[in-house]
């Protein structure tokens, strides 16, 4: 790893390393650190426990492919951002690269809810086909704060616009992360540097931002347009347990970051940076059990249980949930 420029990019890690680990000779020495290590660890296992069980009862009654493959991929989402906060807590002096990680798995959860929202419109139109639903569609107003223009939904270029706005944002937030993980090798992402144009940090932010917000805005139109076709799906819960999970981490990172200083101090062990982003991902662990939890609700198993249909094996929809080059025919 190349040495950080001590102006513009200051070092988020001590000289000096803490060379004792949770155990020791005489036991376990309780200091904040260590107990935030065990609340971290304890709601990450947790997390995953509620989500395998979520998981499970889905792919034991896969009795609707295009739909349930796309839930199965979303209700990873807590578990993978409880896995990879409890490490980058553990790892503190490696965080950056841990969270680039996490973030990219972001755009795979809203493009599944896209293609998910997608499969339920479908199931209420001729043909199982979006494009008859959004065919019965008049001429409506854009979301705020666009709603001065109008468009047409019946447009040829529509749908495809639509996706491509969610699209767009799973080609380029991996990139980001991938870039981002490069320039921190070499010393110029600078996150906790002053914020300037002359750091890599500050574009791939920025970058970031413009993204996601068209993202969101495509899923807003399609919402609008389609809540009528949603009614009974429990659209908004759905939508709110991913939108919520990345309002939580993305807010809660700058209230951190603005504590830097101000309340946050270093130790002998732990910069000011490395305490923030601890207590980050140590609310990240906490929180992901309240999610996978809620997710259990939004994403019910229930209704795709067919009376007398036996039980599915679990591989195929697991493989169905890892494959993103196959096609979603029905079961």
């Amino acid at each position: 790893m190349v040495e950080k420029n001590s102006t513009l990019c200051p070092s988020d890690n001590q000289q000096v390393i803490d060379q004792s680990g949770f155990w020791s000779s005489d036991g376990i020495d309780w200091d904040t650190h260590r107990i935030g290590w065990l609340i971290a660890g304890v709601c990450a296992a947790v997390t995953v426990v509620l989500t395998a069980i979520n998981v499970g009862f889905h792919a034991t009654h896969y009795t609707n492919r295009g739909e349930q493959r796309q839930i199965i991929r979303i209700l990873y989402m807590p578990a993978v951002y409880a896995i990879i906060s409890f490490f980058s807590y553990r790892f503190f002096r490696s965080y950056t690269y841990y969270d680039l990680i996490e973030t990219a798995y972001e755009s795979v959860t809203l493009s599944a809810f896209l293609l998910l929202l997608i499969e339920f419109v479908a199931a209420t139109a001729a043909g199982h086909s979006v494009d008859n639903a959004i065919l019965r569609k008049d001429k409506e107003a854009l979301p705020l704060p666009f709603c001065c223009w109008r468009y047409r939904p019946t447009k040829a270029y529509f749908m495809y616009t639509v996706k491509w706005s969610v699209l767009q944002y799973v080609i380029l937030r991996p990139l980001l992360s991938i870039a981002g993980i490069v320039c921190e090798y070499y010393g110029v992402l600078c996150e906790s540097g002053p914020w300037s144009f002359k750091t890599a940090h500050a574009y791939i932010t920025v970058i970031d931002g413009v993204s996601i917000t068209i993202a969101l805005y495509g899923l807003l139109i399609f919402y609008g347009l389609t809540k009528d076709e949603l009614k009974g799906r429990k659209p908004l819960s759905k939508f709110m347990s991913i939108k919520l999970i990345v309002m939580f981490t993305f807010y809660q990172s700058l209230v951190f970051d603005a504590l830097e200083g101000r309340v946050i101090k270093p130790t002998q062990y732990w910069t000011e940076t490395n305490i923030a982003d601890g207590l980050n991902a140590l609310a990240i662990c906490i929180e992901m059990v309240i999610f996978s939890a809620f997710m259990m609700y939004a994403y019910s198993w229930r209704e795709y249980v067919v009376p007398g249909r036996p039980r599915t094996s679990v591989w195929r929809p697991l493989w169905d949930s890892i494959n993103y080059c196959a096609s979603s025919p029905p079961p």
